[in-house]
């Protein structure tokens, strides 16, 4: 453990859903990099849902920055959150890089959430953990790392 390391120096925000009502259907983060990270954590937020929603939310995995090859990550969703006891939850995934298809050359990675039913409340992060090479670096609409 290093003492004098700061959270961020080793925690990136990479990419973010940011806070939207969510109408029936799928949003996702950009692609990332997740080689510059030995692991990912993506942290998924609800507000209030619609009648009878439902969230769910996973991490995909592509071979290049536009989704080519796009697939799930095996094991990387969570359990389907809804409305009778979803509104103003958290739900967190955690992935290695050992989760992807490095094999297959599978090296980028984002989040994808899906509403169903009714518009609701969402936000997202997704954060590269462990980085590489320190300081972890953050997406360009990162304003301020006090």
């Amino acid at each position: 453990m290093f003492t004098n390391q700061k959270p961020s120096e080793a925690l990136g925000l990479l990419a973010t859903i940011d806070p939207v009502s969510q109408g029936a259907g799928t949003v996702t983060t950009g692609w990332v990099d997740q080689s510059m990270y030995f692991a990912v954590m993506a942290v998924i937020q609800t507000g209030v849902l619609g009648a009878s929603a439902t969230v769910d939310a996973k991490i995909q995995q592509a071979t290049d920055n536009s989704g080519t090859g796009v697939k799930d990550v095996t094991g990387k969703a969570i359990t389907q959150i809804v409305k009778a006891s979803g509104d103003n939850k958290q739900a967190i995934i955690n992935m290695k890089e050992a989760d992807l298809d490095t094999e297959g050359g599978f090296r980028y990675v984002r989040l994808s959430i899906t509403v169903g039913t009714a518009a609701s409340l969402v936000a997202a992060q997704l954060y590269g953990a462990i980085p590489r090479f320190m300081p972890a670096s953050n997406q360009a609409g990162t304003v301020q790392v006090i």
